[in-house]
């Protein structure tokens, strides 16, 4: 069941967070940005790449966890899930970069507990998460430059 679940759940965040995205672009593209700001095409790919990550650790974790652990994971991983996807209502749907900056923190916060969560159990799937954590952190340094800037 998880193979099919948590594969699902991946989807329907992007999708989510995707059409939020999508709402927004024309107001996104009167701000102005920092010169390391990437384009919406490498944006796109490197979170492509981090949903496969996120999904393939989240079902080998699955498959070495007890039962009697799941239950937080679940709840930490779709507690991820729904920031990740509240960012962009937040930032591109609502336009408020401000709210969008203090929420990324949380959503900071969860990947590295996702990771520690998944190290315990099972390391490969805690490796998996570690550019996700990376490419949040980035996006919350942009978010503060663009933030700053406009």
């Amino acid at each position: 069941m998880a193979y099919i679940l948590i594969p699902l759940f991946v989807i329907a965040v992007a999708g989510i967070g995707s059409w939020f995205t999508s709402q927004g672009m024309s107001w996104y593209h009167t701000l102005h940005f920092p010169a390391i700001t990437p384009s919406g095409a490498f944006i796109g790919g490197v979170w492509t790449i981090l949903f496969i990550l996120l999904t393939v650790a989240a079902i080998l974790y699955w498959q070495k966890s007890r039962d009697e652990e799941r239950a937080s994971f679940l709840a930490l991983f779709i507690l991820n899930g729904v920031l990740n996807t509240f960012w962009s209502y937040l930032f591109f749907y609502s336009h408020n970069i401000a709210g969008a900056f203090i929420e990324v923190w949380f959503l900071n916060l969860t990947v590295l507990l996702l990771i520690i969560t998944l190290w315990r159990r099972y390391r490969a799937a805690a490796y998996l998460l570690i550019p996700y954590l990376v490419w949040v952190s980035f996006a919350t340094y942009l978010n503060w430059l663009i933030l700053r800037l406009n």
